[in-house]
């Protein structure tokens, strides 16, 4: 058998589910064709990838090495669809939308209810680690829209004239560990119970960096720091090589552990930046919706925003434009650990803020 694309990402969506069941349910197979089509792909590559048991599926240490190159093969296909596609939109004449983003589970939906939209909008996509890169390119034109996160205690640094829209005013940052770690047993993990372990970080990350020294420093930690972009600090968090900071909406794997913070030390703000609110309003509400379905899809979120009093419409379909009812309860859920979503006086965008100009 010749392997193709379509078998990494047959391997990617098994490691990512932890389990052949999970895995041909979201890939529309039949488990016998998924469990058949393994075992090709095992053959054809020379080796046994995961280990099965009653529990699910576990990569090997020739599987974690596949997944390690093939993720961003299909990463990459992908990109090239989405580029593909956005240049037939273009020829077509239909309209287009320029968006950028930070990493973020919120993407793949975003883009699916913009192409859903009527008439359909076709979006072309920009990522970047850097917030600060991407308001940039909003303020110079090249983009309309770029959803940001900005790391707490360490503002971006907004271009004049950008209209800022709040889509979580605080989202908690969480930790992912190896499966197997001590500290997964743990409904919330204590920074203290990492003592040991190293940090692997990416430090273009605008600000991720320098807040996780303080924060570890607060606490009396000075672990060992790695430098390392995500995709590795995950493969490796998945041995127990390293320890890394999660977003909450991360999606479980049978190798790897997402757990809250004690405290929830380090948060982000997420938000939405345009050059005028009529651009805001051509994506904010899709985003929101894409963002609490991600969030509904991560079940340490989900536990999270119920022991943390989230309201009922930030766990149930249907959440977009909840409203908070009066001052004294926004005050009290700013206040709090919640992450909200605060609605506008009448005639006012939804917390939305223009940048003064030089």
């Amino acid at each position: 058998m010749e392997l193709e694309v379509r078998h990494l990402r047959v391997l990617c969506v098994i490691a990512d589910t932890g389990s052949l069941h999970r895995a041909a349910r979201e890939l529309g197979l039949a488990q016998p064709s998924l469990s058949t089509q393994l075992r090709r792909i095992e053959h054809a590559l020379g080796g046994q990838l995961f280990t099965r048991a009653r529990t699910g599926c576990r990569p090997t240490p020739l599987g974690h090495a596949v997944l390690s190159r093939a993720r961003p093969l299909v990463a990459e296909l992908a990109a090239l669809v989405t580029a593909t596609r956005t240049a037939a939109a273009r020829a077509a004449g239909g309209p287009r939308l320029r968006i950028g983003a930070t990493a973020s589970r919120a993407i793949p939906g975003w883009l699916r209810r913009l192409r859903s939209r009527v008439p359909p909008t076709e979006p072309t996509l920009q990522m970047d680690v850097s917030a600060n890169a991407l308001l940039r390119m909003v303020a110079a034109g090249r983009l309309d829209l770029a959803f940001v996160h900005e790391v707490e205690g360490c503002p971006l640094r907004i271009p004049p004239g950008l209209c800022l829209r709040v889509l979580v005013e605080r989202e908690p940052q969480f930790v992912s560990l190896a499966a197997d770690h001590p500290a997964a047993a743990r409904r919330e993990v204590r920074l203290a119970d990492l003592a040991d372990d190293r940090w692997m970080v990416d430090s273009t990350v605008d600000g991720e960096w320098d807040v996780l020294c303080r924060v570890l420093r607060e606490a009396g930690l000075e672990p060992d720091m790695l430098h390392g972009d995500y995709l590795t600090a995950y493969s490796l968090a998945a041995i127990g090589e390293v320890v890394t900071v999660s977003q909450p909406t991360a999606r479980p794997r049978s190798d790897l552990a997402i757990r809250p913070l004690q405290g929830d030390p380090i948060g982000v703000r997420l938000l939405l930046a345009a050059r005028t609110e009529t651009d805001l309003d051509n994506g904010y509400a899709e985003l929101e919706d894409a963002y609490w379905e991600a969030a509904r899809q991560a079940p340490a979120y989900q536990e999270w925003l119920e022991r943390a009093g989230a309201p009922e419409a930030f766990r149930v379909p249907g959440a977009h434009g909840t409203p908070v009812a009066d001052e004294s309860a926004r005050a009290a859920v700013y206040g709090g650990r919640v992450p909200v979503r605060v609605e506008p006086r009448a005639g006012a965008p939804a917390q939305t803020h223009r940048m003064a100009r030089a």
